[in-house]
């Protein structure tokens, strides 16, 4: 949203209506794709790198951990539904990407290419998203130094679930047969087209 301002625009009036990376692809281009998605990113990382280290937090009372998953967390929900632009806003998944890749991002490779699969295959943007959440579960569980029993982990499986939910009327397209697809990058078209 902070592109569209710059240029004028507003993507929540145009496509889906969605302020995402995927929105903006589809209905303005490529490069302005990807500074949304950049930004988005990058609301994570300041999240988690920045936000949770103001002094104010720091002298709470609880793991710095944690600290940093409730600040990733607020930059999650800020995103989906910011204050100043009427609670509609993206639906998470870039700026999770940069809070997990700053809180484990031995799980990015992982993540990365299940989104790749899935889209390949199908050409679903929104699906590839869903999966990999649930990969990052997955992942979590066998690779964070304390497992899924830990505040990450708590924290893979909420996100997870989320982005599920942000993704529900993806789902309900998906079903229905009227949810784009990415056709130039499916290997198998005649398979998965609507």
């Amino acid at each position: 949203m902070v592109l569209g301002k710059l240029k004028g625009i507003d993507i929540r009036t145009m496509g889906s209506g969605n302020a995402g990376g995927t929105n903006a692809f589809r209905s303005i281009g490529p490069m302005f794709a990807l500074g949304v998605i950049f930004i988005d990113i990058i609301k994570g990382i300041i999240a988690v790198l920045y936000i949770s280290k103001l002094s104010f937090l720091t002298q709470i009372n609880i793991s710095l951990d944690l600290i940093s998953i409730l600040c990733g967390v607020g930059a999650v929900l800020g995103h989906v539904y910011p204050i100043y632009y009427n609670f509609k806003g993206g639906k998470g998944a870039g700026t999770l990407v940069g809070i997990i890749g700053t809180l484990f991002p031995q799980s990015i490779i992982y993540v990365f290419i299940s989104w790749l699969i899935v889209l390949i295959m199908t050409g679903f943007v929104g699906l590839g998203s869903m999966v990999s959440g649930l990969v990052l579960v997955v992942v979590t569980y066998f690779y964070y130094p304390d497992g899924i029993n830990s505040f990450f982990g708590y924290f893979s499986i909420i996100m997870a679930l989320f982005i599920v939910f942000t993704h529900r009327s993806n789902i309900v397209r998906m079903f229905n047969g009227t949810e784009n697809q990415f056709e130039k990058i499916m290997l198998f078209k005649r398979f998965f087209k609507n």
